[in-house]
């Protein structure tokens, strides 16, 4: 592991602490957690047995906690749990359970319960403290579309050029280089585990970015054309080659415009019902998975439906061998995979609903299915859909249909992304606090100091109230 990886991520904690001190705290929270998750090495440091390895999401979690405690304590402190914060506290403790139903020990569980909790449980409370109120949801939402915005000249170049960043400034490529080969041209990864993690990057900025634009939040990015902006993204996002993050970005702006125009929440409610069915179906081989399949070889061809029937194979081999543990699982190390009779690993885990379901059991794959997917649903039914392209809904709305999207990637890949995560502890948080805007025009330093709709500067009081398995509970 070359030198600058130490540094990168070594240094990335100070230079938090750096961003807290210039920067409101807000904004400082939002530049850390994107900058760091899209810049810095995909590399894991570990220190010792049953200590989290340290790489980027330590990194970028750990700093901004740290830069939370020394700069803004009061904030943080007057954070109160509530109802909805349920899930993600089960799912931080799951593990724990995991650990002592299979004698793995107090140690092992005490283990996997840091690694989850600085993966999942400190962005999502870092969510809940800096944007439960309009504000904070809508600086997010523009946050993330311009972390989308800055990856696209890096994914233009790898388009072109192959996937060479890491290995220029890292010294090693993060994964497997035949992966990267897709329709005659290049899949870009940039500074990302895979380049599936790029494209559905991509596609989720693009999705904020066209709802932000089309409902007036946003006028401009810099003091350039917003609606230039989007088109430029929303082209690299399809020239990133990830076919699945293409039609979830197809799918999310579907259920956006057809819920406003004709006026209904039902399209909201069928895409956060399309995870929980497909795990309960396939989990309990009620579904086979041969229609998808059959539709994925004539819709995108042949090699794309035998990748997928590949995954589905290895899904009833996982899923059979994790309902011999049903509640909690197997817990780590592997002991949720499948094996021949010569102790061979003959199991390939993909989707993370069926890592889950074996590492934690039943338990973990609804506390974490939760997670994601409650404070969506809560946002479906409070919101009605003729309100959602207005300003001051706008921005929850899209990142609620955001989450929804998530869900559904993650039946077919577990690659962990904080600033998901970060985001549905804001709209959690949102659905308790939620108050009408201050302003509707306010001048927005985000947006290059240029008046613009609802991006307010930050208020400095107390908000109320890998590979896959590369990092996370999965060592």
């Amino acid at each position: 592991m070359s030198i600058t990886v130490y540094i990168a991520l070594f240094g990335w904690i100070p230079a938090v602490l750096l961003m807290f001190m210039c920067l409101p705290p807000r904004r400082a929270v939002i530049v850390a957690l994107i900058v760091g998750f899209l810049f810095l090495p995909v590399a894991s440091i570990k220190f010792g047995e049953g200590i989290p390895l340290f790489n980027k999401v330590t990194a970028t979690c750990l700093g901004v906690l740290l830069g939370s405690l020394f700069f803004d304590h009061a904030r943080l402190l007057a954070l109160r749990p509530r109802w909805i914060d349920l899930p993600m506290i089960a799912w931080c403790f799951c593990p724990f359970f995991s650990s002592l139903h299979n004698d793995l020990g107090i140690y092992d569980g005490c283990s996997a319960v840091l690694y989850q909790t600085i993966d999942w449980g400190i962005p999502y409370f870092i969510g809940r403290v800096y944007f439960s109120d309009f504000d904070g949801v809508q600086e997010l939402a523009v946050g993330i579309f311009m972390g989308g915005l800055a990856y696209v000249p890096f994914c233009l170049y790898e388009i072109r050029m192959s996937p060479q960043l890491h290995t220029m400034i890292y010294g090693f490529y993060q994964h497997d280089f035949a992966q990267t080969i897709r329709f005659g041209g290049w899949r870009p990864t940039v500074f990302m585990e895979h380049g599936l993690a790029v494209g559905l990057w991509m596609a989720m900025a693009s999705l904020l970015g066209v709802w932000l634009v089309f409902s007036g939040v946003v006028k401009n990015i810099l003091g350039l054309n917003a609606v230039a902006c989007v088109v430029l993204l929303l082209i690299t996002t399809v020239l990133c080659k990830s076919t699945g993050a293409t039609i979830l970005l197809a799918t999310g702006l579907a259920v956006l415009f057809a819920g406003r125009y004709l006026r209904t929440r039902l399209v909201f409610v069928a895409l956060l019902l399309i995870a929980p069915a497909y795990m309960a179906f396939r989990s309990s081989s009620v579904w086979d998975g041969s229609t998808i399949v059959a539709l994925s070889k004539e819709w995108v061809g042949p090699d794309r439906a035998e990748s997928l029937a590949f995954r589905i194979r290895n899904e009833d081999m996982l899923a059979a061998k994790a309902f011999q543990q049903p509640i909690v699982g197997w817990g780590r190390w592997g002991r949720a995979r499948v094996y021949d009779e010569t102790g061979r690993d003959i199991s390939v885990t993909d989707g993370f609903w069926v890592i889950t379901l074996g590492a934690c059991g039943i338990l973990g794959l609804t506390t974490v299915t939760l997670v994601l997917l409650l404070p969506a649903s809560v946002l479906a039914r409070r919101i009605p859909p003729v309100e959602w392209a207005k300003p001051q809904y706008a921005a929850p709305v899209a990142m609620g249909v955001m989450l929804g999207l998530y869900m559904i990637d993650n039946l077919s890949n577990a690659m962990i992304n904080p600033i998901f995560i970060l985001s549905a502890g804001g709209v959690s948080g949102y659905l308790l606090v939620r108050t009408a805007p201050k302003s509707t025009k306010v001048p927005s330093p985000a947006l290059g100091g240029k008046t613009s709709s609802l991006i307010p500067g930050d208020q400095r009081i107390p908000a109320v109230a890998v590979t896959p398995i590369r990092h996370g509970l999965y060592p």
